[in-house]
């Protein structure tokens, strides 16, 4: 069964209201948890605020912060020295504000030219060449497939693997339900092959659009509701069952959803909580 406790808000979900406003948002629907993000425009992951301030309304909100979301391109090696220097940056502020993870999405580019191998070399590379900055702070890496047929970590199984073959213990997976529904492994595999024990953070969103799977993005994710074609109620009840006891976080992304008025987006949502926490 999935409790409400452990339902987390992606600030993507609502990104068009200040931080303070998205947390008070949060907490009226009595959630205890968001996830923050560095890719919103017009403004940074806690908005002009300082940690001091964003730790005081956490704590007025009965929230905590449990990702930064996300450095980018973390596996191509000609971007390390940037990204690294990025990260820094990030396990800093999470450092500040009390943030125990960092999501790392791979690069996702139509005109990457590296084949499999290379692109699976560079992911090892780049996770063992960020352990020390991790290792230091004591704060986690959440790896993150996307499912996108141009994506250069689609698998959810290489990304067990490269973290494996890394040899840190800093990192974990996130399992995002659209993109393991376009990706490239089947339920059955994953029933077999995925360790429960990696999983850090389950992202989630429904999908209602009828499309070929190779024509889905991030503008059709919305409101897990009964008419989801992604399967999202059966993807994470057959992750409870195997024994993940972590966050489930609400993304969806699309436009419609975030031009909702507040009323109508906590109207939305809370159909939305009840179908996912009546349905688990």
């Amino acid at each position: 069964m999935l409790q409400r406790a452990q339902i987390s808000l992606n600030r993507i979900a609502y990104p068009n209201i200040d931080l303070k406003e998205f947390l008070a948002l949060a907490h009226e629907l009595d959630l205890r948890m968001v996830e923050l993000r560095n890719d919103l425009p017009g403004g940074g992951i806690i908005d002009d605020m300082e940690p001091e301030e964003v730790l005081e309304l956490a704590a007025r909100f009965e929230l905590s912060i449990v990702t930064i979301n996300a450095l980018q391109k973390f596996n191509l090696l000609d971007h390390l020295p940037a990204a690294l220097r990025e990260l820094e940056v990030l396990l800093d502020l999470a450092v500040a504000i009390r943030c125990p993870a960092i999501v790392l999405c791979p690069l996702n580019d139509s005109a990457d030219t590296r084949d499999a191998q290379q692109r699976y070399e560079e992911t090892v590379r780049c996770l063992q060449a960020f352990q020390p900055m991790f290792a230091d702070t004591s704060l986690m890496g959440y790896v993150e497939p996307l499912g996108f047929s141009e994506s250069s970590l689609s698998s959810l199984i290489s990304a067990q693997t490269a973290i494996r073959e890394s040899g840190a213990s800093c990192y974990r997976i996130v399992y995002d339900t659209f993109h393991h529904f376009i990706g490239p492994e089947s339920a059955e595999q994953l029933g077999t092959k995925l360790d429960i024990g990696l999983i850090g953070l389950i992202h989630a969103s429904g999908v209602t659009a009828d499309l070929p799977r190779s024509q889905y993005r991030d503008e059709h994710r919305g409101f897990i509701t009964p008419e989801d074609r992604f399967e999202n109620l059966e993807q994470i009840e057959s992750l409870l069952k195997r024994g993940f006891s972590g966050t489930v976080s609400l993304e969806p992304f699309s436009t419609l959803v975030q031009k909702l008025s507040k009323v109508q987006f906590k109207t939305e949502m809370e159909r939305s909580l009840d179908h996912l926490i009546g349905g688990l």
